[in-house]
């Protein structure tokens, strides 16, 4: 079986409070957000191969969760993927986690539904019971965020040793996604966090989509989309929660 697939209920999930780590990596120059790194397959001896899609790590007790989008998992083992958080010229400054489960909802796993691409990775590093987020900082996840917001935006593109980042305000494309216009996010930054000020007052940034949804992100370097999450994602945010505490 490909992948572990959690059943969505209509729940509301009060989001975990903010860490200090997050304050801490989220106050710092962007460009250099620890939290944002890339995916990469691996060899069956463990090596790393080429990356493929950008991931971040999010905010839970358990502090091993990570978030990309789904479709990042198609015609792919995560058996073999590998997570390294703010990964730079083959450097891996907070190590390489192995992914250990992986969750998306039923309407993904049943049609692809394009306002169903995002999932849910959980890590571990071999040989380690180290806790991911206090070495990077976690995201908070905001749901149901309007267009028109301004969005600072993070990912890998194939053939590069590093990250790039823009910053622009979102556009409403339909009813459930997001258009986001800035070039260069080609292959490879699917699963790029949409960071957004959801809260002025707290000074931080909070994760309202990754780049995915429509056409898989988009065919052009220049325009992006994400979809905008949703009480499905908050559902799947859920059972990804009790799944990393191991309830």
């Amino acid at each position: 079986m490909m992948a572990v697939v959690a059943a969505v209920v209509a729940v509301c999930v009060t989001a975990p409070a903010r860490t200090a780590a997050e304050t801490a990596v989220l106050g710092a120059a962007f460009g250099r957000t620890s939290p944002v790194g890339a995916l990469f397959m691996r060899t069956p001896a463990g090596k790393l191969q080429n990356h493929f899609c950008t991931a971040s790590v999010v905010d839970s007790p358990s502090g091993n969760l990570v978030l990309t989008a789904a479709h990042c998992m198609d015609g792919r083992s995560w058996r073999q993927m590998a997570f390294v958080p703010d990964y730079t010229d083959g450097k891996a400054p907070y190590g390489v986690w192995t992914i250990s489960r992986m969750l998306v909802n039923r309407q993904w796993q049943s049609t692809g539904n394009p306002d169903d691409d995002f999932a849910f990775l959980i890590v571990r590093r071999n040989g380690s019971t180290g806790n991911l987020e206090r070495l990077t900082g976690g995201e908070a996840i905001a749901t149901g965020e309007p267009a028109g917001q301004l969005v600072k935006v993070a990912g890998y593109p194939d053939g590069l040793d590093g990250v790039i980042s823009c910053q622009h305000a979102t556009m409403a494309f339909g009813p459930t996604q997001y258009a986001f216009e800035c070039g260069g996010f080609t292959a490879g930054t699917s699963g790029s966090p949409f960071l957004a000020d959801v809260s002025p007052a707290d000074g931080l940034d909070s994760v309202i989509g990754v780049l995915g949804g429509y056409e898989d992100g988009g065919t052009s370097p220049a325009v992006s989309y994400a979809t905008r999450f949703n009480a499905q994602l908050r559902a799947l945010y859920k059972v990804a929660l009790e799944v990393s505490a191991g309830r």
